[in-house]
């Protein structure tokens, strides 16, 4: 069941890429992440009220409401050194420097929720890890100090992110795994509107009434958003985020192949290699998770 939740996650978070990619030119950086939040929260609430009616919603602790503020927070920073590395770098460095968010995803579960840290599953997430490295073409010899370490530090704060929002998943002490992930979306997107709200009036109004002008399109990329988040924290709610996060380095192949079989892309060696490490890391990975 997780390997399924992954892949339409990854799926639908392509679409939501594409949509605030869209975005950008309209609204802002700033503007475009914010519509995640802003329009993916209607839906979270709207498909949380369906699920209510079929069961009762488990009880909210306070334990609950700090994993999952630290899941929100840490993914709202995790965004702002994601654009300073790509404002610094350009986008494959930058890629390549996030993705190693597995890595970490793996030692901060063993730390923060006791999650095994063995051998074999070190080794698969870190071949995966690898490989995207590979497969991004980056230029590492123009990479500077700075852009590394915003870089590695967007990719640990994703992690973090994940952590606790699969530890704010666990706390919940009942429900079904759809009902429970829905609650802690619900949650997370309440507290990252909320906070982007407040940081937008006190500092880019012009981007809330370029949003507004642009509700269309933000709806297609909140509703979008809000999928591809539900099954992500399925997913987290069935294994450990970092099975999760590792699995999802497969859309990096899938991009791969679509790149070349519709702009007549030609692959590199060392891209063939990338590839062929991130299905070894993906497929020991299943067989040992």
């Amino acid at each position: 069941m997780w390997i399924l939740a992954t892949l339409i996650a990854a799926l639908a978070q392509t679409g939501r890429n594409a949509a605030q990619a869209g975005l950008s030119g309209q609204v802002g950086t700033v503007g475009a992440t914010a519509v995640r939040f802003f329009f993916g929260l209607p839906f979270a609430a709207l498909f949380l009220l369906v699920m209510s009616a079929w069961q009762p919603l488990p009880a909210i602790s306070g334990p609950t409401l700090g994993w999952a503020a630290l899941g929100a927070a840490a993914q709202i920073a995790a965004t702002a050194f994601m654009l300073l590395t790509m404002r610094g770098q350009g986008f494959g460095i930058a890629t390549a420097l996030m993705k190693t968010e597995p890595v970490t995803l793996a030692i901060f579960g063993a730390l923060f929720l006791a999650e095994p840290l063995g051998f074999a599953r070190l080794a698969a997430i870190s071949l995966a890890v690898l490989g995207v490295v590979l497969i991004s073409g980056a230029e590492w010899s123009r990479a500077n100090a700075r852009s590394v370490a915003t870089g590695l530090t967007a990719g640990a704060l994703f992690g973090l992110s994940a952590i606790g929002f699969r530890g704010a998943i666990l706390t919940l002490p009942e429900g079904g795994v759809i009902l429970r992930a829905s609650v802690i979306l619900a949650i997370a997107l309440c507290l990252q509107t909320a906070a982007m709200l407040i940081w937008m009036i006190a500092r880019d109004r012009p981007a809330l009434a370029a949003i507004a002008r642009s509700w269309r399109i933000s709806l297609a990329a909140g509703a979008l958003g809000a999928f591809a988040s539900l099954f992500w924290f399925i997913g987290f709610a069935l294994t450990s985020a970092a099975n999760v996060r590792t699995l999802a380095l497969i859309e990096v192949v899938f991009a791969q192949a679509l790149s070349a079989r519709l702009f007549r892309e030609g692959t590199s060696p060392r891209q063939l290699a990338g590839i062929a490490l991130i299905v070894a890391g993906v497929a020991l990975l299943i067989r040992v998770a």
